[in-house]
């Protein structure tokens, strides 16, 4: 299961929080939650700090939105994986 809370910054900025885990159908409903905000060019926050697990797929994409742009708010062990990926 996976928990997407959107909020905005006072500065502007959009700002997804995650809670669970990014597998499986979860990983296309991320996708779709973020596409709008960067189609737009507008600011986004991924906060991934209560991310528990991230499949394959789930690293692909934080990869590739990494790539456009999105700010990654990443636990220790998220972020290691993207390492691990060659991601950050």
């Amino acid at each position: 299961m996976l928990k997407i809370e959107a909020t905005e910054g006072p500065n502007g900025r959009s700002r997804l929080r995650l809670e669970g885990r990014l597998i499986g159908p979860w990983v296309a409903e991320l996708r779709r939650a973020c596409e709008p905000v960067v189609a737009s060019r507008r600011p986004l926050v991924l906060d991934l700090s209560e991310v528990v697990f991230v499949d394959a797929a789930g690293l692909d994409l934080l990869c590739a939105l990494g790539q456009r742009g999105v700010a990654l708010d990443c636990s220790g062990f998220v972020a290691e994986q993207l390492r691990a990926r060659g991601c950050r």
